[in-house]
């Protein structure tokens, strides 16, 4: 497998998971989803998550877009593709092809 640009993510068979580095984490108390870092905490909301918790390198872009729409009634045809962008972007998720 090999990592691909931010350029190749809109490709439908790109394979995304978090970045070694990130973890998911639900904290109760708060009732929240956040993605943690060393550096850095995202909060996301319950459909993002299951955007991460899909992301595991063997299910494409594709894929998880896919089993979204299977679970959710509203699941935009770039949702996936905009997420994964943007945690790309933010160094919190790799994008291999492979």
């Amino acid at each position: 497998m090999r990592l691909t640009s931010l350029i190749q993510i809109t490709d439908e068979d790109a394979r995304p998971r978090l970045a070694p580095h990130v973890r998911l984490a639900f904290n109760a108390a708060r009732g929240e989803y956040a993605l943690l870092s060393p550096e850095t905490v995202w909060v996301i909301n319950a459909t993002g998550a299951a955007i991460v918790e899909l992301c595991d390198a063997q299910r494409t872009v594709a894929e998880i877009s896919a089993e979204l729409r299977g679970r959710y009634d509203q699941v935009a045809e770039n949702d996936v593709r905009s997420f994964v962008a943007l945690l790309v972007t933010k160094h919190g998720m790799e994008v291999h092809h492979g």
